[in-house]
């Protein structure tokens, strides 16, 4: 049996703060936007440059931790894979959306307080990075 690959990795910017709700049964979710800039060179020497949307979902302990921690504007990296939802609004309107569904992310860039210790909170599968599971550093 052959077995398929549906990996995303994508490093940029929060466009907006996360919003986190819970499902029925109690489940946390988090969501928000991540930027993805590039830049090129024309074969004329014009430079190019254009930013692609990224919508995240993030679950369970890694969605509380997101909700925690990010803000609109900080650099991330999210690793997870893309799912595409279908669903048809009030009006009989089919729509498609497709989202990243995060298994890790990565805090990047600049820490916007003084007070926080430098370096990198990875949280992977939902759960904090092991030397960081009991205390976070910041």
């Amino acid at each position: 049996m052959s077995r398929g690959l549906n990996k995303v990795m994508i490093i940029g910017h929060l466009g907006r703060d996360p919003e986190m709700r819970y499902t029925p049964s109690g489940r946390p979710v988090t969501t928000f936007s991540v930027a993805v800039s590039r830049s090129w060179n024309t074969s004329d020497g014009e430079r190019h440059a254009e930013t692609e949307w990224f919508n995240v979902v993030t679950w369970g302990n890694l969605a509380e931790i997101c909700k925690q921690y990010l803000t609109k504007g900080q650099q991330v990296y999210v690793e997870g894979r893309l799912q595409t939802r279908r669903w048809e609004d009030k009006e009989g309107n089919k729509h498609t959306s497709v989202e990243v569904v995060a298994s890790e992310m990565m805090m990047l860039g600049d820490r916007r307080d003084a007070n926080q210790v430098q370096g990198e909170l990875l949280v992977e599968d939902g759960e904090p990075a092991a030397d960081d599971q009991d205390e976070f550093p910041f």
